[in-house]
């Protein structure tokens, strides 16, 4: 078989911010988990499956973030998560009584799949689908990448150490849950600073991704511009993102996802039904909300009472459709940079692994077909990872990226504007009270080991990139400066009792209880 003309690297960025209330029977914030979950990862993992049984030599990359790991495999998220399957698949019965013989019918048999599909992949992996992931990785059908330990956003971070932090926590988190060292990383909301990949050459991290620009103008300029790999002054690679092939998946008005007959997002179930009906399956406050059941398609730009009724098997139609359409334009496209360029290109296609099945339902059914079809219909563009890449072509070109993000301007804008600019000062102040405490404390007694790990966990908590991000968006604004006030207010109040010896046993235990993620975590990682 003859050599491609180019090789197709997609990325799946998959993460939500760490969001566990034990301290409440429900909580709004960790629907998110749930709905991703059932629209998302489970069905990603229900392609692999897929592909493992069906022989189909597919791979792409995939990151799954520290704090996602850490909730997917918690069992009272385990355990909350399967209750609201169950109520889902009991509100299914309903409706397909209340839709029988109606427009609505055909949505609502295809829910009642879906969920008892989601259900029975769940059980199938223990409850706990990091294992399910890890058995893909291990057959070699993805690359499972690391990111910051809580997505912290690295080029605003005042210390070193923290930076290092960061890293070195989540690499030691991936190893727990998938048995071995990261090999690359999803670098938070992809942003890059100079220096930043001496850090993850010390974790033993061999590459990582950025926009566009990072590498377009970076020092000296690419010979390739962005469809090769560069090396860093480091030795890590960089691999830059393809703005075309990315436009035509993400972009709700030029992309897929805005097809007519694809699911409407911002109709649901939880707001169209009765009242009395809809209540026994909404929180117990009984407020409307999304219940993740929704019965209309796009339809096109018209109000929503007049959106028309979702058919399921047009919407697949639509998504093979839509997956020929892409690889075709793969196809050209690596075809006119292979004899422009004179080397096969990298076409690097990164993407919110929610967007996939969450914001476009059939996001998962579009790359389903689409690695099929790649691997089966043609040979002109192959599929790769990045580590498939530098095996295959170890010779690239050394240069310093240019500080960037996939943000709003590309730079860091989006974390560091008038909503958002007062946490840093604050942020600051406690990195370097942590590097304080760690080297102050070399030898820690049992209670200090623990407060110190603790401290640890809350100061990462409240670098958590979503909640600059959320105070930018101005959705759920309360929810993101409250849990970084209470980071901060919980970091400080360590800080304070381990400085004056005067820990409180019964308050550091109910902060382990509330904040118990990283539990292989080593504060002595501050005082390197």
């Amino acid at each position: 078989m003859s050599e491609p003309h180019g090789y197709l690297s997609m990325m799946l960025h998959a993460h939500l911010p760490y969001v566990r209330h034990p301290e409440h029977p429900e909580f709004l914030e960790e629907d998110w988990l749930y709905e991703a979950m059932s629209e998302t990862y489970i069905p990603l993992l229900d392609m692999l499956e897929g592909f493992e049984r069906d022989g189909v030599n597919a791979c792409f990359t995939m990151s799954l973030t520290p704090p996602l790991c850490e909730m997917l495999a918690d069992k009272l998220l385990q355990d909350r998560y399967y209750a609201k399957l169950i109520k889902l698949q009991e509100l299914t019965e309903l409706e397909l009584k209340r839709t029988h013989g109606g427009a609505f019918e055909a949505a609502t048999q295809m829910y009642k799949k879906h969920f008892a599909r989601c259900r029975d992949i769940f059980d199938r992996w223990g409850r706990n689908i990091v294992q399910g992931f890890r058995h893909f990785q291990d057959k070699n059908f993805i690359e499972i990448i690391t990111c910051g330990a809580t997505h912290g956003f690295l080029p605003l971070m005042a210390t070193e150490s923290s930076v290092r932090a960061q890293i070195q926590v989540a690499a030691a988190n991936y190893r727990k849950h998938f048995g071995r060292g990261p090999r690359g990383i999803w670098l938070p909301e992809c942003a890059y600073a100079p220096g930043i990949d001496k850090h993850l050459r010390d974790a033993g991290i061999q590459f990582f991704f950025m926009d566009t620009h990072g590498i377009a103008f970076g020092t000296p300029r690419p010979r390739y511009g962005n469809f090769r790999p560069v090396f860093c002054p480091s030795g890590v690679a960089a691999f830059a993102r393809d703005a075309e092939s990315s436009k035509q998946v993400w972009s709700s008005e030029e992309g897929y996802p805005g097809d007519v007959d694809y699911r409407e997002f911002y109709r649901d179930l939880g707001y169209d039904a009765d009242y009395a009906a809809i209540k026994p399956y909404l929180h117990s406050d009984g407020v409307r909300r999304n219940i993740g059941m929704k019965y209309h398609r796009i339809t096109g730009k018209v109000g929503f009472g007049e959106k028309q009724p979702y058919i399921p098997e047009h919407a697949t139609e639509k998504a093979a459709s839509h997956a020929g359409n892409f690889i075709h334009n793969r196809q050209h496209q690596a075809k006119w940079l292979r004899g422009v360029l004179g080397v096969e290109p990298c076409i690097v296609a990164p993407y919110d692994a929610e967007l996939f099945g969450h914001w476009w339902f059939e996001g998962p059914q579009f790359l389903n077909f689409l690695m099929r079809k790649m691997v089966f219909d043609q040979n002109d563009v192959q599929l790769t990872t990045p580590i498939r890449f530098l095996e295959k072509f170890n010779r690239h070109q050394v240069l310093e990226p240019s500080a960037s993000s996939w943000g709003d301007k590309g730079y860091y804008e989006v974390w560091l504007n008038g909503s958002n600019d007062w946490i840093y000062r604050h942020l600051h102040a406690a990195e370097l009270r942590m590097q304080e405490l760690a080297q102050r404390f070399p030898h820690p007694n049992g209670l200090q080991d623990r407060a110190l790990k603790q401290a640890a966990r809350e100061l990462l908590l409240a670098q958590s990139s979503d909640w600059a991000f959320i105070m930018t968006t101005g959705t759920m604004v309360s929810y993101a400066e409250k849990r970084t006030r209470d980071h901060l207010h919980r970091f400080n109040g360590l800080y304070l009792q381990l400085i004056e010896a005067r820990l409180e046993e019964s308050w550091l235990g109910d902060l382990e209880w509330r904040d118990n993620i990283f539990s292989e975590i080593d504060h002595r990682v501050y005082a390197q």
